[in-house]
This record gives C-alpha cells, sequence and structure tokens, in this order.
C-alpha cells in the first residue's frame, strides 16, 4: 500500500521510499512476535499443570496428556528461545510447522485422546490468530480451512464410535470452523491496518528527520543571522552568522547566553521587547557596539512565533543583516549590471581617446614655455590613465570570449619571474631594497601564457606597493614546488588586512575599495588563471622582516607543471619568455 504525506513538503516523497524499504522487522512486528511466542510457552505451562493436577487427583490414569502437553511446552519453549523473528510465509513451510503447526496438531491430538470430558477447541485461535498476525491472509485463511477439516474429521471419528446424535457433532464443528474464518480474516484485516500506520509512522518520522537536519543545515549555511529569543531575554539558539555579527566571546562560545548581558546589545534588547508588547513583526536599523570595536550597524528584522502546547510560549526569531555587506553587494550587482554597456562605451572611447592623446604629443612639441609644457603633461597622464581604464574594460570580455582550447605554452618559472620582476621595477621607478625575491632552487616548469603572466605578476605587484609600507623587503615574490608536484607563485606585502566585506567580494569584477580603480584588475587575474587550469587565492600570512615576525597580505597562484623527458626533446616554451 503506498502512501503519501497529507502535508506536501518541498522534499519528493520518492526520496524517501528507499530509506523506509530496507526496514525489514519494525519494532512493532518483533513486539508482538515475541508475544505470541510468549503465550505459546506460558499456554504450554497451564496445560501441563492442569494435567498434572487431574492426573494426582485420580481422574485419569493415563500420562499421555501430560508427555503430549509437557512435548508441547518444550517445542514452544524452544522456539521462543532460539528461533529468528521473522515474517510467517505463504506456504506451509518450517517457520510455520514450527509455530502454528505444532499448536494445530497438539491442540487436535488432546481433543482426539482426551474424550468428551474436556473441550480444546477453543485452543484453535491461538495458532490461527498468530498465522493472521505474523503471516499473510492466505496462510491465515489455509490454516482456519485446516482446522475446519481436523474438526470434520473428528465429528466423523464420534459419529463412528458414538452413532447417537451424531448431527450436533457436525454442527458444532461447522461453528468452530466458521468461527476460525472469522477470527482469521479480522485479525489479518487488524494486523494489516497495524502495519500500514506503523509504516506511515516510520515515514513521517524519516521525512521530519531529513527536513530537520536540511533545515539547520540551511540555517547554520546563511549569511544572515538568525536569532531565536525567549521574552527572558535568552538566546535559544543562534546560527554561526549571528554568532560572528554580535561578536563577542560570549556569542561565539556556541553556548545558549542572554541577550541583555551586554550593554552593546540594547537596541536589539528593546526591539524584542517592542516584538512581543505588539505581538507583531518588527523591523529596525540597528547600531550595536563592543568595546575595542567600531560600531556595527546591522539591518533587523523581527516574528513572533508561537509554540503549540497548554502554555503557548512565545518565542522571538531575529533576522539580523550587516548593512556593509548589504552595500557592499547592492554596489557590486549595480557595477556589474553596467559591465556590458561599459564595454560598448569603452569601444567608442577608445578611438576619441587615441586622437586625443596624438594631437597633445603633437601640441606638446611646439610648446616652449614650461607652463603650456605642466598642462601637456597632465594631459598626457590622464589620457594614459584612461586607456588603462578602458583596456580593463575590454579585456572583461575578451577573457569571457577567449578560446579555452586554445595551446598553452610551457615557461620555466623563475626565469619569467626575474624577467618580470626586473621589468616592473624600471618600470614603476621603485627602489631595488623594496621588493626581495625568493626563487625555488628547483627548475620549475608550468603551463601558462608568458604575456598572461606578466599581467598577472604586474596588476599584483601595483596592488602591493599601492597597500604596504616603504621599508626594505615590504614586498616578496616567491616560488616553490609543493609536494602535489604543482608549482607556486606567491606575491607577498606587508600592510593592514583587508576588511571582510572587502575580501568576499575581491575578485569579483567592477569591485573596489578605492574610487579611482575600476575593480577590473583581480577579476581579471582569476579569469586568465581559471582559463589555463591555474588558481589564484588570498591568505594572511606572516614573514620575516627586519627581524621580527609581521602579517601581511598574500596572493598565491598555484600552476599545472608540465612534466617531460630530460633525456628527451627539449619542452616547448614561449617564445616571449625566451627572448
Amino acid at each position: 500500500m503506498s502512501w503519501q504525506p497529507a502535508a506536501k513538503s518541498w522534499f519528493d516523497s520518492t526520496l524517501l521510499e528507499p530509506g523506509i524499504e530496507v526496514v525489514d522487522k519494525p519494532q512493532e512486528f518483533e513486539r508482538l512476535w515475541r508475544g505470541f511466542m510468549t503465550a505459546r510457552v506460558m499456554l504450554g505451562l497451564v496445560l501441563l499443570l492442569l494435567q498434572g493436577v487431574i492426573y494426582q487427583l485420580g481422574s485419569a490414569k493415563d500420562i499421555t496428556l501430560i508427555l503430549i502437553c509437557s512435548g508441547y511446552c518444550a517445542v514452544a519453549l524452544g522456539v521462543r528461545l532460539k528461533a529468528r523473528v521473522r515474517p510467517l510465509g505463504k506456504t506451509f513451510d518450517v517457520q510455520w510447522i514450527a509455530v502454528s503447526g505444532v499448536d494445530i496438531l497438539a491442540f487436535a491430538v488432546l481433543q482426539m485422546v482426551q474424550g468428551n470430558s474436556i473441550n480444546y477447541t477453543p485452543l484453535f485461535a491461538l495458532p490461527i490468530l498468530m498465522t493472521s498476525v505474523l503471516g499473510s491472509l492466505s496462510l491465515s485463511m489455509a490454516g482456519a480451512a485446516g482446522v475446519t477439516l481436523l474438526l470434520f474429521g473428528y465429528a466423523a471419528w464420534l459419529s463412528i464410535q458414538i452413532p447417537v446424535d451424531t448431527a450436533a457433532y457436525f454442527l458444532q464443528a461447522a461453528l468452530t470452523g466458521a468461527g476460525c474464518f472469522t477470527v482469521a480474516f479480522l485479525a489479518s484485516q487488524i494486523a494489516t491496518r497495524l502495519a500500514t500506520v506503523e509504516l506511515r509512522a516510520q515515514r513521517s518520522q524519516l521525512a521530519v528527520r531529513v527536513q530537520r537536519q536540511v533545515n539547520e543545515l540551511v540555517i547554520e549555511s546563511l549569511t544572515d543571522g538568525i536569532l531565536v529569543l525567549d521574552p527572558g531575554c535568552m538566546v535559544r539558539a543562534a546560527n554561526p552568522a549571528a554568532r560572528r555579527l554580535l561578536g563577542t566571546e560570549y556569542a561565539l562560545g556556541g553556548n545558549p547566553f542572554s541577550l541583555a548581558s551586554m550593554v552593546g546589545w540594547q537596541g536589539l534588547v528593546k526591539l524584542m521587547q517592542l516584538s512581543f508588547s505588539d505581538h507583531a513583526a518588527r523591523q529596525a536599523d540597528v547600531t550595536i557596539h563592543h568595546a575595542g570595536q567600531g560600531p556595527r550597524r546591522l539591518r533587523v528584522r523581527t516574528q513572533i512565533s508561537t509554540t503549540p502546547g497548554e502554555n503557548d510560549e512565545s518565542l522571538c526569531v531575529m533576522f539580523l543583516q550587516d548593512q556593509r555587506e548589504m552595500e557592499a553587494r547592492m554596489r557590486t550587482e549595480k557595477l556589474a549590471s553596467m559591465g556590458r554597456m561599459s564595454a560598448a562605451v569603452a569601444h567608442e572611447i577608445r578611438n576619441p581617446l587615441a586622437a586625443i592623446a596624438q594631437a597633445n604629443a603633437l601640441l606638446e612639441e611646439d610648446l616652449a614655455d614650461p607652463r603650456h609644457k605642466q598642462l601637456t603633461q597632465m594631459v598626457r597622464q590622464n589620457t594614459r590613465r584612461l586607456e588603462k581604464i578602458v583596456e580593463e574594460v575590454l579585456d572583461v570580455s575578451r577573457v569571457r570570449q577567449r578560446d579555452n582550447a586554445a595551446a598553452t605554452s610551457v615557461l620555466e618559472l623563475n626565469e619569467a619571474v626575474t624577467r618580470i620582476c626586473r621589468d616592473w621595477q624600471e618600470q614603476a621607478k621603485t627602489e631595488q631594497q623594496l621588493l626581495r625575491l625568493d626563487l625555488s632552487a628547483q627548475r620549475i616548469m608550468v603551463r601558462f601564457e608568458f604575456e598572461h603572466l606578466r599581467r598577472i605578476l604586474v596588476n599584483l605587484l601595483d596592488n602591493a606597493r599601492r597597500f604596504s609600507g616603504q621599508q626594505p623587503g615590504a614586498l616578496e615574490v616567491s616560488t616553490s614546488l609543493v609536494k602535489s608536484g604543482q608549482g607556486v607563485l606567491r606575491v607577498w606585502s606587508h600592510g593592514q588586512p583587508m576588511d571582510q566585506s572587502v575580501e568576499r567580494h575581491l575578485f569579483e569584477p567592477f569591485f573596489s575599495s578605492e574610487s579611482r580603480s575600476s575593480g577590473l584588475g583581480l577579476y581579471i587575474c582569476r579569469e586568465l588563471c581559471e582559463e589555463q587550469g591555474a588558481s589564484i587565492a588570498y591568505f594572511r600570512t606572516a614573514r620575516q622582516l627586519n627581524g621580527q615576525q609581521v602579517e601581511g597580505n598574500e596572493f598565491l597562484v598555484t600552476f599545472q607543471t608540465h612534466q617531460f623527458d630530460p633525456a628527451g626533446a627539449p619542452p616547448e616554451t614561449s617564445a616571449a619568455a625566451t627572448s
């Protein structure tokens, strides 16, 4: 019998079927099985005790009945202790013989041997009922038919032995047989209903358990904070995002805590109290304060939930959103939506911009006044800046349209990094002591285009110089070969840590913490890396600088290495790298 949950969930109920079907011995069936086996043992003991009392009183001189009851009790006890718990089959198999067959045979023999002094036919209800509950309907009806035939056979035998009023014997057999069929049918229907109810309960419990686990997983991974509070300001539950937003050792500890325990959380407490007093949802912008930290602005929404029960306890569910994160996300979405339009505009700007730069260069040749030359120099600098922005905007579409299947050159990482760093120092006119090189002693051959590597490394060095100090060694470029066999390039700079809202969107297009930047540099670096099977990541690490351990910002680029036979032909290298 198939079953569908009454309240349709966003789970497909078919996903729960495999987990249900593996349960072949429900707890309720096992309890019933052991109950019937125990009842058989108790019945055997009662029959044995009854026959013993009758024998002691002298009413019977034959011990045959005592032996039959002893054998039945021994078999019932052995089945109770040794047999495996499983449903009866659909045929008269060994399991049925050891359980119902023994009962029917024992009760039939007792009825025939004892004569007319005691009527044992009511005992046939036990094997019929047991077969109906532990087996199938067809098996129980077959068992009832067998009992009925035995009763008719016994009535025929009595009619031969005592040929007086034989119709009563057959009438009694017919009534008892009809009762057996009735008991078999009703017991089978009740057992089927109970099994269906138990299966439905198991499926409902599994669905609730799976949905609760998924809900917990979703809540744990949400970037918005969620708090569940009672009227006493105790936090009943809080997801990791909420604990991070509250940002104290009490909240980060993972244990229940009181929202009124910190002075900086009073704005949240007041909003919660207003929600409880009005018993309605509230929304407000709340600023929380912590000692040694700056203020944190939150967008807070509340919902009042009532748990069913006698006391109807109300709980307040509070949703927390970091406004800095919201503003950064909105800015990213807004700038990203302008990306395609910016590419089209950049195409139109490039040609007039080249004409302006050329005209300015021609004009500068004919000027002698230093003040006029200063003006043309300003035009030249800003023209170059605009050209760089136009090229970065156009590179976004170029990276997306580049063929990923194009052949990638192989270059020697240490040589390429040395040349690029030397050229960067000459063009940027930086001091030699500012940049340190720590190259691997091994020769690392990587699959990467030299010009793409130049672009990535120059971009990382420009960013590092912009945000680092000016002391010697504040910038460090290093290469290494990790245990996994991959080549690694690290660009480290001594500087302040990034804000978390900036770090989360570091490699997204059109996102920058500076107003004068297009926010495309790191995004293009990531696209160039992914195109050629490399990866780029950001970490906060420590280095030795002037004898002290200092922290800084590090960008790590991981390359695919090129394996080649040293005795064979040399690997293909980029022409730009070897020129």
